[in-house]
């Protein structure tokens, strides 16, 4: 998105705003929004304004402008187009159930919409936790015009009256996209077509508040080679993984640029200038484009044979012996080495040469296979809520995991040494964690180990999702089905493990739970 965004910008004269969009305070941290920094100036994608350069539209950080939201909030609601809702978790998950039961459409049903003024003022002034909810008419149809895919019409009987501010004050993206768009001079929106049904919802806000909607350009989203949504299960989404494991940021942006665009000439090998140079949006395919991780390994091996001997010798020693990875290799191997030329042999997993594993590397005469099964989909699953990567808070993760599965620690870390490291003896795991990084590691373990040892049927792999079901089970209350849901899966994992033949019923529940789930 960002790579079409800035040729967009860069080709027609205009300004590329770089906006954190961290209104979602739980999942946004300093490092998150280090992370884009450091990819985007990797990739040499340039921004006029941003959180770190300024500008005269910022704040750049949407956690930033929450008096700038109140206050269009505020506007809304007062203009009837909005509305405190005071309902509670519990009823809103009774009226989807009854909505999915019927099979309607999930939405909300408008119980607060028409509330008493008085009633409403009493509640606020009592400090009663609310959202502020969009108005939605009840009848009619949404019409709007994308750049690539002509008019698309949505009923407003799909469109559900969405949460504009949360229960704690802070905006949800939709509210927050359409002031800041406006008030910094959005022009043009280039993303994702997931956002294709919410165009109703954002031009309603426009029309509320009296703006012009900006011009919509919504971008084919990169599929995996079986046609899903690209997703890190099946192949790494993160840049930082590309430049760690040796990619040319070249080649990266190179091989972005072709997923759903042509060159006029289709050549499939250019520069970011020659792109920039005869971009032209009307060239974007509306096409579920695929990323082959093959494709790409062969277009950066032609940038790497275009190189003299002297700029691939400079380009290695850049990724691999610059002083910052020196310096976080030299603590992990100088109590350990006898001579220099013993560096590589204990390093060679961390700088790409990793073993390739079978199931066999995995035995362990503490652990049977489903133990070795749940320690990888546990900590992959955990590593990827992990919002920070430190050692010492992997570590406690690891030890409660252990626990969790009453399995002793040094078990418990034995599958996570091979997936790793490719061997039982390596240096510490946990300073090689974070060597290699969050991307790399959940990688190395979704790679090396799950998808080339245990890629099982829909059935076992649903026991990834357990400890998730369990949390939901553990809200009886709210949802009493996942009683049922956690009760059904233990019986029949427990019929797995006792080597019974598992049934078609059960893969379809399990089927039916990673669904629910993911």
């Amino acid at each position: 998105m960002a790579l079409f965004n800035w040729a967009f910008a860069r080709r027609h004269g205009g300004q590329f705003l770089l906006r954190i969009e961290d209104t979602d305070q739980a999942r946004s941290t300093g490092e998150s929004e280090q992370v884009i920094f450091d990819a985007l100036r990797w990739l040499n994608l340039d921004w006029d304004e941003g959180p770190d350069v300024g500008g005269p539209h910022g704040p750049y950080r949407q956690s930033e402008r929450r008096e700038i939201y109140a206050r269009y909030s505020e506007k809304l609601v007062s203009g009837g187009h909005a509305f405190p809702c005071f309902c509670s978790k519990e009823r809103l998950d009774q009226v989807r159930s009854a909505q999915q039961a019927a099979k309607q459409t999930t939405r909300y049903d408008g119980h607060c919409l028409n509330l008493a003024p008085d009633d409403v003022s009493a509640r606020l002034s009592a400090g009663e936790t609310h959202v502020i909810r969009m108005c939605v008419p009840d009848e009619g149809e949404c019409t709007f015009k994308d750049e690539l895919r002509g008019e698309i019409t949505i009923p407003y009987s799909q469109v559900d009256m969405q949460v504009l501010v949360k229960s704690d004050g802070m905006p949800t993206y939709h509210l927050a996209v359409v002031v800041d768009d406006h008030l910094m001079g959005i022009t043009h929106i280039l993303r994702g077509e997931e956002w294709v049904t919410s165009v109703p919802k954002h031009k309603l806000l426009y029309e509320y508040l009296g703006w012009q909607m900006p011009v919509l350009i919504h971008l084919p989203l990169l599929r995996n080679p079986d046609q899903s949504k690209l997703s890190k299960r099946k192949n790494p989404t993160s840049v930082t993984y590309y430049r760690d494991e040796g990619f040319l940021p070249e080649a990266l942006l190179n091989y972005l640029g072709l997923m759903g665009y042509s060159m006029p000439d289709e050549r499939e090998i250019f520069s970011k200038q020659d792109m920039l140079e005869v971009f032209d949006e009307s060239r974007i395919s509306v096409g579920a484009p695929i990323f082959d991780p093959v494709k790409l390994a062969w277009l950066n091996g032609q940038y790497l044979r275009a190189m003299d001997a002297d700029e691939y010798a400079a380009r290695v020693a850049s990724w691999m012996l610059n002083k910052e990875r020196l310096s976080a290799l030299v603590p992990l191997v100088q109590e350990r080495a006898e001579k220099l030329s013993d560096l590589m042999p204990l390093v060679d997993y961390l700088v790409g040469a990793r073993k390739a594993l079978s199931e066999e590397d995995f035995q362990h005469k503490s652990l049977e296979r489903k133990d070795v099964v749940q320690v990888l989909h546990h900590t992959l699953a955990e590593f990827d809520k992990q919002r920070s990567w430190e050692r010492d808070e992997l570590f406690e993760l690891c030890q409660k995991m252990a626990q969790h599965l009453d399995l002793k620690f040094r078990d418990f870390l034995f599958p996570l040494f091979i997936a790793i490291s490719g061997r039982s003896v390596s240096l510490p795991l946990f300073d090689s964690l974070i060597f290699l990084g969050a991307d790399l590691s959940r990688w190395t373990l979704v790679d090396n180990a799950l998808t080339r040892n245990f890629a099982f049927d829909d059935f076992v792999a649903a026991f990834a999702f357990m400890t998730k079901v369990a949390l939901l089970a553990e809200k009886a209350d709210h949802h009493p089905s996942w009683h049922n849901v956690y009760n059904t899966v233990k019986i029949s994992l427990n019929t797995h493990d006792a080597g019974n033949t598992v049934t078609d019923k059960d893969i379809a529940l399990a089927t039916d739970i990673n669904a629910c789930i993911a």
